[in-house]
């Protein structure tokens, strides 16, 4: 304990200092915050005199307020806490701990005032200032400026075959399987069947619309010639008795042994699209295609000899389609008007005298937008293929529970699938349908648009035209608007011959889609190593721990 030294005499040690009893004069006031005493607020640690206590705080009290008779009340308390805090916390923001990362907390220079904490800062950059609200378009026009944005993005058409293809063909498998069970009961078979055939044609078809994808255009140019001469030579072959096969009167089949057959006039529109495209192509690139001979020879004669062995075997359905390939390349190429308007003339009347001369096909003329039987049931299919649109309603009456394909409706998994899917799936399933292959058709077009290859435009301006005049002949015949074909609709019907060549040509519109500058340079960027802008990118050698 420390001396003092009186007036007289040595030194004395001090008293020691009243401890506040009864009776005893008032101790001297603690300093607020004195050493020892712990507290939060500063932010320092223990042992700051900035600390406060309950005990201390009722020390600050007494100071200010004295000893009375009235006890403390808590409003007295905390003015007296907040006297002292204005006098030892510093005005401005306190210093942030040691080893922080953020900016902390800050305390207004008021005390008392609202405690305001700083929004954290992630990803180690400044917070992007956000746009104002009154900038810009608002309300439907913003909407559609967005939506024009992400449609004129180079991958667009890229993701539009991709997506569309594949849904259709997804969903004509779920519709096989739907239609063809009661048909492959009635032939003494399981009833998977039918399902099972196409979903091996559909894997088969899968790897050629990848191998087809990733294949560069040349090897594409350089598969057409001999893609035509195997063809033609297969088209031969069903002529010949003993290995040709008829099915519905039709001789266009040849059997490959077992359960299956091939149908070679479907790969004859792919080969008639190649070749054309690769000799239109070449003619373009000698500045031929201003004359007409050089536009009809040899186009026009080698698409008339298909057109021929088609008819050979009483395909009118194919021989149609064949020829919408034929006015497809023609117009792609330049074909002026009355060149145009002639061949398709010729090419009507020649039809007109086919069907005049068939029974068959001039009942199938005749019920159109047929709403009865006929004197013969010549119109049977036509009508209960309205039937099974008309009860399926709003959403159909779910998959499986069509009444029509049992035994009601010929062809329900090939020629009228999409009559049993408006059965089963509704009118929202049939505008989903038609809403793909818009995407698809339009996808197409959009490709042959901006390319500057000529092959590339005539090749997927024929394999756009092929699918969608396919589709509109299938559908139209369906609804009653159009006379009964038999072509079935691409990707969705029943038939491994149809299945495999459009696969094939729907490969051919991602490869060219691909070949696109713009598209080759967004591909390069989205590679494995880059996720989406909405996902962190990632790191490579990242220290372990590290966030």
């Amino acid at each position: 304990m420390p001396a003092t030294e009186g007036p007289s005499g040595p030194a004395q040690p001090a008293p020691a200092p009243p401890t506040g009893g009864a009776g005893s004069p008032p101790s001297s006031p603690r300093p607020f915050g004195a050493p020892g005493r712990p507290g939060p607020l500063s932010g320092h640690g223990a042992g700051s005199p900035d600390h406060v206590t309950p005990r201390s705080a009722a020390g600050a009290f007494r100071a200010v307020a004295g000893d009375g008779e009235r006890a403390p009340g808590l409003v007295d308390v905390v003015r007296a806490v907040r006297g002292r805090l204005a006098a030892l916390v510093p005005a401005g923001p306190l210093p942030a701990p040691a080893g922080a990362a953020g900016p902390g907390i800050a305390l207004r220079s008021r005390v008392g005032a609202d405690v305001r904490r700083t929004p954290r800062v992630r990803g180690g950059g400044a917070r992007t200032p956000r746009t104002p609200r009154g900038d810009g378009p608002r309300g439907p026009r913003r909407l559609y400026e967005q939506a024009r944005r992400a449609w004129d993005r180079p991958l667009t058409a890229y993701y539009l075959i991709l997506g569309s293809s594949l849904l259709i063909t997804v969903l004509g498998l779920v519709m096989v399987y739907s239609a063809s069970m009661i048909q492959a009961l009635e032939y003494s078979l399981p009833a998977s069947y039918f399902f099972q055939k196409q979903f091996v044609a559909a894997v088969i078809g899968t790897v050629l619309l990848l191998v087809a994808s990733r294949m560069p255009v040349k090897l594409h140019r350089a598969l057409s010639y001999p893609l035509l001469v195997i063809t033609v030579f297969l088209m031969v072959l069903v002529q010949v008795p003993g290995i040709g096969h008829a099915v519905n009167g039709n001789q266009n089949w040849i059997y490959l042994g077992g359960p299956f057959q091939l149908q070679p006039s479907e790969f004859g529109k792919l080969a008639l699209i190649l070749w054309g495209a690769d000799l239109l192509a070449r003619k373009q690139d000698r500045r031929l295609l201003t004359q007409w001979k050089h536009l009809l020879v040899p186009l026009v004669p080698v698409a008339f000899l298909l057109l021929g062995l088609i008819m050979l075997g009483g395909d009118m359905g194919t021989a149609i389609i064949l020829t919408a390939i034929l006015f497809g390349l023609l117009w792609l190429a330049g074909a002026p008007t009355r060149l145009f308007a002639g061949v398709l003339g010729i090419a009507g009347f020649v039809g007109l005298l086919l069907i005049r001369t068939n029974e068959n096909r001039m009942s199938r003329l005749s019920c159109i937008g047929a709403i009865d039987l006929g004197p013969e049931g010549e119109c049977w299919q036509a009508v209960h293929g309205i039937y099974a649109l008309a009860s399926g309603g709003w959403f159909g009456s779910g998959l499986g529970a069509s009444v029509e394909k049992w035994g009601q409706l010929p062809e329900p998994h090939t020629d009228f699938i999409f009559a049993i899917a408006g059965e089963e799936l509704g009118l929202a399933g049939t505008l989903s349908v038609l809403a793909l292959f818009a995407a698809l058709g339009y996808a197409g077009i959009r490709v042959a648009g901006r390319t500057e290859d000529p092959f590339v435009r005539y090749a997927a301006g024929g394999v756009t035209t092929w699918i969608t005049a396919q589709a509109v002949v299938n559908i139209g015949a369906v609804l009653g608007l159009l006379p009964i074909a038999g072509v079935p609709l691409p990707l969705f019907s029943y038939g491994g011959s149809a299945l495999l060549p459009t696969m094939f040509a729907v490969g051919l519109l991602i490869a060219f889609a691909r070949e696109d500058p713009a598209a080759k340079a967004a591909l390069a960027v989205r590679r494995p190593g880059v996720r989406w802008k909405t996902m962190r990118r990632r790191v490579k050698k990242r220290p372990s721990g590290e966030r």
